[in-house]
């Protein structure tokens, strides 16, 4: 089935939802139907947005509030968006051309609206900044991430470049602060099966098993009890990196999920997690041209640590 086509602009950089594609059915008004298709939101609610014009045809057009049921149309609206703490570090651009924009994502920043997240993430700042609704991830990094990451401009390049991901064809590397383990002799290469834990479903857990993630770790250098890594991974299972570095007893710093998920910690920004996507390169699907992009971010290292050559 064709995607459907927003007839609307973008508000604050979030685009209109849409209800689908109107069934065949029993109603006789639209006003009728959404009051079935949203159980859960107050009949008077509706009405609301319909008397004040929020609900949208085809066209782009406020439907009247006795508007008739018109099946096989579309209807559209933008969604109600709880207030939001703003995040408070900037997104930088490092790289636009006519196909991709690369971003310096920063510290808790989710890439896209999801859950309680939606105008305080990448894309919506994105397009804020571009005034373009036809962005698209071409991968993702966890909102607790910073670092490279990479938007699509143009639909019909966004396969070719998520091939590229897909078949791992991207070299990502990462930086991350962790506790210096003197008994791990690095240049270390860790693999692991890693399948969703059973009690938190958002979180990874190695299992027994055939390996399914594999990660090259690196020392780059060390100051006391801590030390910064570089981390290559081979794969790109969720939350790869920040479960084995806690399997192998060096947790990246600031982290909330690995290896104890701790309490939220709502909107204090002080103790972002300390892992960085440092670099992207991959050979471009369309020019054959090596690309590479680099974070200008640099890690925190904890306040008590004391320089000590590796």
């Amino acid at each position: 089935m064709k995607k459907a086509v927003s007839p609307l602009p973008l508000r604050d950089g979030l685009a209109a939802s849409c209800a689908g594609m109107l069934p065949g059915g029993h109603w006789t008004l639209a006003r009728d139907f959404l009051r079935d298709r949203f159980p859960y939101l107050d009949p008077a609610i509706i009405d609301q947005r319909l008397q004040a014009g929020e609900i949208f045809d085809d066209n782009g057009q406020p439907i009247a509030p006795d508007a008739p049921y018109r099946p096989g149309h579309y209807l559209w609206y933008y969604r109600d968006v709880p207030q939001e703490t703003p995040v408070p570090f900037a997104l930088e651009i490092l790289h636009q051309d006519e196909r991709i924009v690369v971003i310096d994502k920063p510290h808790f920043l989710s890439t896209i609206p999801a859950g309680r997240f939606v105008r305080e993430t990448a894309l919506v700042r994105l397009r804020q900044l571009l005034g373009r609704d036809d962005i698209a991830p071409v991968h993702r990094l966890d909102r607790e991430t910073a670092g490279v990451m990479m938007f699509c401009l143009d639909s019909a390049s966004r396969s070719g470049y998520q091939r590229l991901f897909e078949s791992r064809q991207v070299q990502k590397t990462y930086e991350t602060i962790a506790p210096f383990r003197p008994d791990l002799t690095l240049p270390y290469v860790h693999r692991s099966r890693l399948s969703e834990a059973s009690a938190d479903f958002f979180t990874m857990a190695e299992v027994p098993g055939e390996p399914n993630s594999e990660t090259r770790i690196s020392l780059l250098e060390q100051r006391g009890a801590w030390a910064k890594y570089r981390l290559e991974p081979h794969t790109g299972k969720k939350h790869q990196l920040r479960a084995h570095l806690a399997a192998l007893q060096i947790p990246i710093l600031n982290d909330p999920w690995y290896p104890v998920v701790l309490d939220d910690k709502g909107d204090d920004f002080s103790a972002p997690l300390q892992l960085l996507a440092r670099e992207l390169r991959f050979v471009d699907p369309f020019s054959q041209c090596e690309r590479v992009f680099y974070s200008r971010r640099e890690l925190s290292w904890p306040a008590a640590t004391s320089d000590c050559a590796t």
